[in-house]
């Protein structure tokens, strides 16, 4: 990735399954993050699902109550990622190997696929995959927001050297 000209910003896509419980929840850490160390004039970031099932559905309730306690406000309307998406972004960042794959397959072309990168490349330790929170407890959600600041504060290491 090259360095960002004062008019570019850098633009992150987070992504999962339904696009309810984790990539809205990256998003809305990331931007808090963004905004906390005033890099939000730099750098930009969106989410999206693998599928349209939850599209236009606020997120997960259970993950607002949890992110909430924490300061992190989650908002938007689930979508499917698109061809946007791939045009727009400089990241798009997968929350787990079979949305990896799904989102490789929903690419236009190579340059795309160029740009999907898995989430948990910026965590600590060995994690490899964000859990789906939607199916468990309140304690899901817990362990996935822990992860999600995680990597988000790789990740906004990684990107503050390029703006």
């Amino acid at each position: 990735m090259h360095k960002q000209t004062a008019q570019e910003k850098l633009h992150v896509v987070f992504v999962c399954w339904g696009n309810i419980c984790r990539s809205p929840a990256a998003e809305a850490t990331f931007r808090k993050l963004l905004t906390d160390r005033g890099l939000d004039d730099h750098i930009t970031c969106d989410s999206a699902g693998t599928i349209d099932q939850h599209e236009g559905n606020s997120p997960d309730p259970r993950m607002q109550k949890a992110a909430s306690a924490r300061g992190i406000r989650t908002g938007g309307a689930a979508r499917k990622a698109n061809s946007n998406d791939f045009s727009d972004a400089n990241l798009l960042l997968t929350m787990d190997n079979f949305n990896f794959t799904e989102l490789n397959k929903l690419a236009p072309n190579d340059l795309g696929k160029k740009k999907i990168q898995r989430f948990c490349d910026y965590v600590g330790g060995n994690v490899t995959e964000v859990p789906d929170p939607y199916y468990g407890g309140a304690s899901g959600f817990e362990k996935v927001l822990d992860l999600l600041e995680d990597a988000c504060e790789g990740l906004l290491i990684e990107l503050s050297s390029q703006v």
